[in-house]
């Protein structure tokens, strides 16, 4: 089972929030504990990161799975929130095991393949010296030497274990997966659940070419974007995240509950 994190005790339906590509658990703290004010977070590491298990498969049907793990160890059904990667591992548990969840918030990412490289990160990591590095900073100097984006310096090296000298990522299983990671699985089911696709403005990953195919999958999805935000909308505007998601949570549960 995926490594995770109960933030909370409170009664009501929990939120599931499932990370993306490179990250980890950790990466959600601040906006889980904030959501964990007025309900139960859980947040995972998913499978070849942090502080789960490793796989040759990294594939979104083994994700899905992943995640549909939890939530019936814990107790369903949860509202997911998965950005990027996790969101598209969040749509395919909703188009697979749709007992498993109430809602779903997917964060900037469709369920189409994308021609976006993510091998330049892999490939700076590869690059660091982690026999000269004693603290995380010293890994956030080499990665910006190798022109990585400063908010990308500091989220990367979340991952990495200073003591072991180490990265908390089975990088070579996701540079060999880097196909399947970008691409999304034919289905032909859909989820008739409420769902949200917030994206950043200024991201071009939720094209508006691609609503038909979300809609095609996801009948009811509804669709925001936060203003100056990016691919990584809740790292650069974690309150504004926050908020839209709290709003969009509130809503379906006035809804349920009536």
């Amino acid at each position: 089972m995926l490594e995770h994190t109960i933030h909370g005790d409170i009664s009501g339906t929990p939120v599931l929030i499932a990370h993306g590509l490179y990250g980890s658990g950790r990466n959600w703290g601040v906006i889980a504990k904030r959501l964990s004010a007025t309900r139960r977070v859980i947040t995972v590491d998913m499978r070849n990161h942090g502080h789960s298990d490793w796989s040759d498969d990294h594939t979104y049907p083994a994700m899905a799975d992943d995640l549909a793990q939890v939530i019936d160890h814990i107790g369903a059904p949860m509202d997911v929130v998965g950005h990027s990667m996790g969101g598209k591992a969040a749509m395919m548990l909703a188009l697979t095991r749709p007992d498993t969840l109430r809602s779903l918030v997917v964060g900037d990412i469709a369920p189409v393949a994308y021609s976006h490289s993510q091998m330049q990160y892999i490939e700076a990591m590869r690059a660091v010296d982690l026999a000269q590095v004693t603290r995380r900073s010293q890994a956030n100097d080499q990665l910006a030497a190798l022109g990585v984006e400063p908010a990308l310096c500091s989220f990367l090296t979340q991952s990495l274990d200073v003591a072991e000298k180490r990265w908390r990522l089975n990088i070579d299983v996701l540079a060999q997966n880097m196909p399947a990671i970008l691409s999304f699985p034919e289905v032909s089911t859909t989820f008739e659940g409420p769902v949200l696709f917030l994206s950043g403005a200024a991201s071009d990953y939720v094209d508006r070419s691609y609503r038909p195919k979300i809609l095609d999958l996801f009948p009811q999805a509804k669709f925001a974007k936060i203003p100056g935000a990016g691919h990584w909308l809740h790292a650069e505007k974690p309150r504004e995240f926050e908020q839209n998601l709290t709003s969009y949570l509130n809503t379906i549960s006035g809804a349920h509950l009536t």
